[in-house]
């Protein structure tokens, strides 16, 4: 076997590799052409284009590489890792390299990977405490397996605490009783003191509730005209050039966690097969429960594209969508690291976009949120309702907070993020429903700022009732959650934050929450304005009450300009005369919100899983075979076909412009 120490010796000449290929005949001619072609663009090896292409499979290439180099083939299923060499190499290295310690001969410690870059690099991260070593080859598919069967209790236990207990709402399990004492003691107390006091009670919460009504629409108000005053570019039209600024281009990774999603899993393949950044710098990982087998059953029934794995997340608690994003970050490989849910279609476009963006920003910036929109707005009055309501937020309100200087809450997917700052914050709090919003507040008091960036990602609105309310209560219960963890030291989080970015998260949060809560005392005002009698009467003049009736229809008005303006583009019209009838849409937040208290107090980390698929029956996505994806293409548009061994084959899309 060859030895390496600190000084790597081995190379992979691409030029050799490939003569080696072609005389062993793995590969024809043309498709190696066709492979080096896409190296070209990409920057990326030529195993991995292999492997990525469909042309040869992570164990074909293996073996030739060991074939190549004449070094060990390490079949780690038939021959696993010994465990006392667990230890040798440290589990973050391992992980990001895809590289295990398999065997020791002597004093040579061997350890198995997949492309000798990993290997060497390892070495040289280890440096003087770097091994006498050497390589042998195993798909890193297999060698990631064996990491998490050998560290599965490390993994586990890791992806449940990654983030600072200080930072984080796990220590909440401890106290159930005393929080559910305090509850009773305060309900106790507010039901004396409302029936010794009732109508000083009511002005109170009105007066509380029509404050942050005024600085909520005020908050909006300023976002809108922030936005407004200093336009984004347009999304560029699919099919449109991408841009090509950006010459060594990163590996990305995208998180799809999947639970329960029977309906979806295989629409959600088709959609992502239309990505057009170079699939050899492509890794999809659709993170599953172990013990879903409804969801396990399904993608086993689906054919994966080689750039699609599945990292499966062992048993344990809580069952939450930002632990399983918490396990896979450790198995992901990408420079960049981003979320997609089940039910997405984002632009074809989109990594390219957030690839190109990422490398004009400054280093402060760490997280790009995209714009997410309803694909089945025509579906019915919720679904419309609920796409106004996500067109505002994020065409208007979100960019215009971003342009305010305030910190945003991240939506909970289309985020992309620098990995090595995602791993400084410990990835996602496992134990908040709301892990998005959580984690954009922990960026910004660390430093660092998020950018809203214009490409479009497809969802599913939620357009049945009650799965609506259970959606929107876990929200809330997750603001409720994040508010609190954050003010755990106000003083420290005001130095963290600065003045503009702390008023403006109690601007967000105290606003958003109460508005909720205490809608009831707000639409009591409509009384007055119908001329009707109103519990503040023997309190408050007539003409006050009056005051704070138009108050409450001036924010409505201003409710609806902003609304209106967020659909007024061509793809939004038809949906500007459903928007005065949100004005029935957003009560239904006032059940979810009293859902969410009951939940704070009961079971904050209980996560309500929204069911994805109900729009499928109304808008069929057929999932493209694989024989039917789009084909390699030449500058003048004709396919390619590219023989390999005695069947044809097509290179993956997205390669159109080489």
């Amino acid at each position: 076997m060859h030895q390496v120490r600190h000084q790597p010796e081995l190379e992979c000449p691409s030029d050799d590799f490939s003569s080696f290929l072609l005389k062993a005949d793995l590969v024809s001619a043309r498709a190696l052409l066709a492979a080096r072609n896409i190296q070209v663009r990409s920057r990326s090896s030529l195993d991995r284009i292999l492997i990525s292409e469909g042309l040869l499979t992570a164990h074909q290439v293996a073996t030739a590489l060991s074939r190549f180099h004449g070094l060990p083939r390490a079949d780690l299923a038939t021959d696993p890792p010994d465990p006392g060499l667990a230890d040798t190499v440290p589990l973050r290295l391992c992980l990001n390299h895809s590289v295990l310690p398999w065997r020791r001969i002597d004093d040579t410690l061997v350890i198995a990977a997949s492309r000798v870059e990993d290997f060497t690099h390892v070495l040289s991260i280890l440096g003087e405490d770097a091994p006498r070593a050497e390589l042998a080859f195993a798909p890193a598919s297999d060698i990631q397996a064996a990491l998490a069967r050998q560290h599965r209790a490390t993994l586990t236990a890791r992806a449940s605490a990654r983030v600072p207990a200080g930072e984080s709402c796990r220590g909440w399990g401890r106290s159930q009783r005393r929080r559910l004492g305090l509850t009773i003691v305060a309900l106790i107390m507010l039901m004396g003191l409302t029936w010794a006091q009732p109508v000083l009670v009511f002005a109170a919460l009105s007066l509380w509730a029509a404050f942050t009504l005024i600085v909520a629409a005020g908050l909006r108000l300023a976002a809108y005209v922030a936005r407004m005053s200093d336009p984004a570019p347009e999304t560029l039209a699919i099919g449109s050039p991408p841009p090509e600024t950006v010459t060594d281009l990163p590996r990305v990774s995208v998180l799809v966690p999947l639970f329960k999603e029977t309906e979806i899993a295989r629409h959600l393949i088709a959609r992502l097969s239309r990505l057009t950044y170079p699939k050899p710098l492509l890794d999809v990982v659709l993170v599953l429960e172990e013990n879903d087998h409804l969801t396990r059953d399904t993608i086993a029934a689906c054919t994966l594209p080689p750039w699609m794995r599945v990292v499966e997340v062992p048993e344990g608690q809580p069952k939450t969508k930002p632990r399983a994003m918490n396990y896979g970050l450790d198995f992901c490989d990408g420079d960049i690291v981003g979320i997609w849910d089940a039910e997405d279609a984002p632009d074809p476009d989109q990594i390219t976009r957030v690839v190109e963006r990422f490398a004009q920003a400054p280093s402060d910036v760490a997280c790009l949120q995209g714009v997410l929109d309803y694909y089945n707005s025509r579906q019915n009055w919720l679904a419309r309702c609920f796409s106004v309501e996500y067109a505002a937020w994020f065409r208007l309100i979100l960019p215009g907070m971003e342009r305010l200087g305030l910190a945003i809450p991240l939506g909970g997917t289309t985020c992309f993020f620098r990995r090595d700052v995602l791993e400084e914050m410990g990835g996602w709090d496992a134990h908040n429903v709301t892990e998005d919003a959580d984690l954009g507040f922990r960026l910004a008091r660390h430093g660092y700022r998020t950018e809203v960036i214009p490409t479009t990602t497809g969802e599913e609105a939620n357009c049945r009732f009650w799965p609506w309310i259970r959606q929107r209560s876990r929200w809330l219960k997750g603001y409720m959650v994040t508010y609190l963890v954050h003010m755990r030291r106000p003083l420290t989080f005001y130095r963290q934050m600065g003045h503009r970015r702390f008023w403006g998260f109690q601007a967000h949060f105290v606003t958003a929450l109460s508005q909720f809560v205490l809608a009831p005392f707000l639409w009591s005002f409509w009384l007055v304005l119908l001329g009707l009698p109103h519990p503040l009467d023997p309190l408050l003049p007539r003409q006050w009450l009056v005051n704070f009736g138009l108050l409450f229809l001036m924010v409505e008005v201003i409710t609806i300009l902003i609304n209106a303006t967020a659909v007024a583009g061509r793809k939004h019209r038809h949906l500007l005369p459903w928007v005065p009838t949100l004005h029935f849409y957003y009560p239904l937040g006032a059940v979810a919100a009293y859902k969410a208290l009951y939940e704070l107090i009961v079971v904050p980390f209980y996560w309500d899983k929204t069911q994805h698929g109900h729009s499928l029956h109304r808008r069929k996505v057929p999932a493209k075979p694989e024989a039917e994806l789009p084909a390699f293409r030449s500058r003048r548009g004709a396919p390619v076909a590219l023989a390999f061994r005695s069947r044809r084959v097509k290179l993956e899309p997205g390669h159109e412009r080489l």
